[in-house]
């Protein structure tokens, strides 16, 4: 679909509304999925750094089973009966109410259970909202200004999670929650951060759910449009020869984005486990990374709209591979510093640049449900990485060699992405030419 036809005062609200959301979410990923939750599950609740790695692997990779799963089939219905924004407030609200329960996750073994249900349904919460947000940047952006309000928009998600971090580690971790009398024994203080991100993410969402206009609905009832969503997905398939530029795309970006996503899945797991470092000192480098990656995001936001999302793809590979083999080399603290805030420069390129492409390049008709692919795409492999980092772990011992295995999905990723043409900035025809 067209972008949004608005004067251009409500176009910019409305985009600042939907980038800010970017914002809103950054908490949970950050806060939960890699730094503050992960490692408070791991030497906490499984209180094994190892063990803990292997559980938080399988953890994080069934639910993004779940998420391929489903991802496809949800946008096609979406795209069936027309609004995003309903779909969008559910799923937020769902990953809302999963993360303020992780503050009832005391630091005792007998919890590992009732923290796996309430972390993995937050990350379906967070995973399947983001479906229909990443739907919505078509429609409101004009074509050669993607690949900035992309940018724009990752890079208000880093500077959200450079903030909620910064909260996090003087309000609750370095005072031990004293302000507040949080009981250091029961980890009250390290929870505290959890009720933090949920409330953090609702209130952060409030611009996008009033301020961005939605597609009009379709009228079909429901039972109809899930049946025409299931028959728009079995059509797509059976003429997948018309999209073969996409499915590359999509192949490609499901194994360079595995490997990312196990990169942060186990970033404060790594630090803690083979640098030693401690809570504070994991959240220090969380801050500089997300510093990084915003910057990142932000500086290549014009790159994108010169040289097109397929190219800026591949530049960020080639730093991020360079950065993750170094970072897996070096010996001390200090390296891993500098080298981890090189590879924070790629990563903000390499996801905004993903959305962007897609964005140009899907068909107007299934833009919903080729973002609910791009879902699919992040996670129907998203249990490799995890899995097989926890496998290598646990076989050899070595945290170290267990995150190598990190390195053959970028490298795959790179030479497929090879083979999908450019957009150049420029939209993309739906259907392959060749």
């Amino acid at each position: 679909m067209p972008a949004v036809s608005q004067p251009s005062h409500g176009r910019n609200r409305a985009l600042w509304a939907w980038a800010f959301y970017d914002w809103a979410n950054s908490a949970f990923f950050t806060i939960i999925l890699t730094f503050v939750f992960a490692r408070y599950f791991s030497q906490s609740v499984v209180q094994d750094d190892v063990a803990g790695t292997e559980a938080w692997g399988q953890i994080v990779g069934i639910s993004g089973i779940a998420i391929a799963i489903l991802a496809p089939i949800l946008g096609a219905i979406a795209d069936q009966s027309g609004r995003l924004k309903p779909w969008l407030i559910t799923f937020t609200l769902v990953c809302v109410t999963a993360t303020g329960m992780l503050w009832f996750i005391t630091p005792q073994t007998d919890q590992f259970w009732e923290a796996a249900f309430w972390v993995g349904l937050g990350i379906l919460g967070a995973e399947f909202a983001f479906i229909f947000y990443n739907a919505m940047l078509p429609e409101l952006a004009e074509p050669d200004h993607v690949g900035r309000w992309s940018g724009w928009g990752w890079g208000l998600g880093y500077a959200g999670g450079v903030l909620s971090l910064v909260v996090v580690l003087f309000a609750f971790i370095q005072s031990e929650g004293a302000w507040l009398g949080l009981d250091t024994a029961q980890a009250e203080h390290v929870r505290a951060s959890f009720l933090l991100v949920a409330v953090w993410y609702l209130v952060f969402s409030l611009p996008i759910f009033f301020l961005t206009p939605d597609r009009p609905p379709t009228g079909l009832p429901a039972r109809q449009a899930v049946r025409a969503g299931l028959a728009q997905i079995a059509d797509s398939i059976a003429h997948v020869r018309r999209y073969r530029h996409i499915l590359r795309f999509l192949i490609a970006r499901m194994l360079y984005t595995d490997g990312l996503a196990t990169v942060f899945t186990f970033g404060g797991v790594y630090a803690a486990g083979t640098f030693g470092m401690d809570q504070t000192q994991v959240l220090m480098f969380a801050i500089a990374l997300n510093v990084t990656a915003g910057l990142g995001a932000v500086g290549f936001a014009w790159v994108d709209d010169t040289i097109g999302g397929r190219n800026t793809v591949l530049l960020s590979l080639v730093g991020l591979g360079a950065s993750a083999l170094a970072i897996l080399l070096v010996e001390s603290v200090t390296g891993f510093w500098v080298w981890g805030m090189i590879l924070g420069i790629f990563v903000g390129p390499l996801q905004s640049a993903s959305r962007s492409h897609l964005a140009r390049a899907a068909p107007e008709h299934l833009q919903t449900q080729m973002f609910g692919l791009f879902a699919f795409s992040g996670k129907a492999t998203a249990f490799a990485g995890p899995l097989l980092v926890g496998l290598v772990t646990g076989l050899t011992g070595s945290q170290r060699w267990g995150m190598a295995t990190i390195l053959v999905f970028l490298l795959v990723g790179f030479l497929l992405m090879l083979t999908v043409p450019s957009t150049k900035g420029q939209a993309e025809a739906a259907v392959d030419p060749a």
